[in-house]
């Protein structure tokens, strides 16, 4: 367990946090806005949280923008409805305020592919390459990086390095093979997924678009290559939803975590937008991400009243993990 991460649970278990119980008669939509008038905060929240906690943000967006919204903010107070990882960037990119997180439990099965440790030695059985990982990585696998990178600006950061450069590419293996094909360049891979767009079923994809022939399948470049030969466009969260706005088509099939569908169905609501379907039996038959529905109204609410749990990193790894992302934001 990180040292920041225990730091904050021996918080909750002084405040007793785990055994609050909030009245179910309480308006949290009404109280959450009062908190963040009375805290200088601002909620920032990504496309995969559920629709309630969407609607209620100060800013919805992908990785990307939610990284950049964290680095002009002026409140006091950054409440991250997210996951783990992107908390941790808010807090590298503004060490000064207090950044919440609603569940310590919202973690990313693509972060914890790449342990700190074994990527160190994979580093060093490599020298000379250029190493860039995808910020979807823990805040310890940052300091290890030259330059980060989201999938909205993957192929421009990729492209801004020198031809003759060998580059390390981390954590996630499909991204990777993605962007050799995209850019042409031959980096090594760190063998890393994400368990959601793992998860999507090829046949049960291709079923559906015989049903649905008019359909353009439409993905995320963390999905792998099967699914990625099928889909008419390719692109990170934001870049899907904007390709459906724009695009003629009346007809989607939407291969990314389901959470986007509810910001889709608001821009678009005259079109017709299915989610790929998974291997996994569950209700929706969709693609979820179970670390990100970890968080709910009522944790975020909490968070908000206690100030916990809330994101802490050492100053060596602010200072490590900044510069990296600071490349980014410079490039993109």
């Amino acid at each position: 367990m990180a040292p920041n991460i225990k730091e904050a649970k021996k918080k909750l278990d002084q405040i007793g946090y785990l055994n609050i119980k909030v009245d179910p008669e309480i308006d949290l939509v009404a109280e959450i806005n009062k908190l963040k008038k009375e805290k200088n905060a601002v909620i920032l929240a990504h496309y995969y949280q559920e629709p309630v906690i969407q609607d209620i943000s100060d800013y919805l967006g992908d990785s990307l923008a939610l990284a950049k919204k964290a680095a002009q903010t002026d409140a006091e107070t950054i409440v991250f409805a997210g996951v783990h990882f992107m908390a941790e960037t808010a807090k590298i990119i503004n060490p000064e305020k207090k950044v919440l997180l609603p569940d310590l439990k919202a973690g990313c099965s693509l972060a914890d592919s790449c342990p700190p440790t074994e990527f160190k030695k994979f580093i060093d059985q490599h020298p000379g390459h250029i190493v860039i990982t995808y910020i979807n990585c823990s805040a310890e696998i940052k300091t290890m990086s030259d330059i980060t990178c989201t999938s909205s600006n993957a192929v421009q950061i990729i492209e801004s390095i020198p031809k003759d450069q060998p580059i390390i590419f981390a954590p996630d293996k499909n991204l990777g093979k993605y962007l050799i094909k995209k850019t042409g360049r031959d980096m090594l891979l760190w063998e890393g997924s994400c368990i959601v767009h793992e998860a999507f079923s090829i046949d049960r994809l291709l079923e559906l678009h015989q049903n649905h022939a008019k359909a353009k399948i439409i993905a995320h470049p963390e999905s792998e290559e099967p699914l990625l030969k099928t889909a008419q466009f390719i692109g990170s969260t934001a870049q899907l939803l904007k390709y459906v706005k724009e695009d003629s088509a009346e007809e989607f099939i939407v291969a990314t975590e389901a959470g986007i569908l509810h910001q889709m169905m608001k821009e678009v609501p005259n079109k017709t937008l299915i989610p790929a379907p998974s291997n996994e039996d569950n209700t929706c038959a969709c693609s979820e991400c179970a670390f990100m529905k970890q968080n709910t109204l009522e944790k975020l609410y909490l968070c908000m009243k206690y100030d916990a749990p809330e994101i802490t990193l050492s100053e060596e790894v602010i200072i490590k993990g900044r510069r990296p992302i600071e490349r980014m934001l410079e490039i993109s």
